[in-house]
């Protein structure tokens, strides 16, 4: 039943945004920086995993891999974004600039960073809760992933504690990049 309660949630929500509708038209402010840029733009053509970061989670680690995926796939179109949130038992409390800092030395984070923002379900920024109306859900914790297609829409999103190489993952985002 919760599968099907799921799945009519996830045809609603998709069936709400504009066929061709692109997910990343949404204007952000780079991690610690006064530049705005607009992700459809910058990020155009490419295929995006969009994830919610915490420096203090369990989750924390997963930046190695975010960053990996970035490394090995980036030439080839996918692109790696950041949002820090502070949304799950307060695990980004920081400035920007001290997330900043944290992701580069700690992890050597390069995928590009944006502004802190909230992912949780009736506080969300815009830019989440189409993610999540598109998905049929919003993050339920730190790195909840969204995968968006070449052509700016969903094709598929990633609960928190799957890893960014568990296969799914990774055969998501070969796909994706073979479009």
């Amino acid at each position: 039943m919760k599968f099907l309660t799921g799945a009519l949630l996830l045809m609603t929500a998709t069936t709400t945004l504009s066929a061709d509708a692109d997910l990343l038209d949404q204007d952000f402010r780079r991690l610690a920086s006064d530049d705005v840029i607009n992700l459809a733009e910058s990020y155009s053509g490419k295929v995006v995993l969009v994830v919610n970061v915490a420096s203090k989670c369990g989750n924390t680690p997963q930046y190695d891999g975010l960053e990996a995926l970035y490394e090995e796939y980036g030439e080839k179109g996918l692109v790696v974004l950041g949002f820090p949130s502070n949304d799950f038992m307060s695990q980004e409390p920081g400035t920007e600039e001290e997330i900043q800092e944290f992701c580069r030395l700690t992890y050597k984070v390069k995928f590009p960073m944006f502004e802190k923002v909230t992912v949780k379900e009736g506080e969300a920024h815009p830019f989440f809760d189409q993610l999540a109306a598109a998905a049929g859900t919003y993050p339920t914790w730190n790195f909840h992933k969204y995968l968006i297609g070449r052509d700016g829409k969903l094709v598929t999103e990633f609960s928190p504690r799957t890893k960014p190489y568990d296969e799914k993952v990774v055969a998501g985002i070969e796909s994706a990049l073979k479009m």
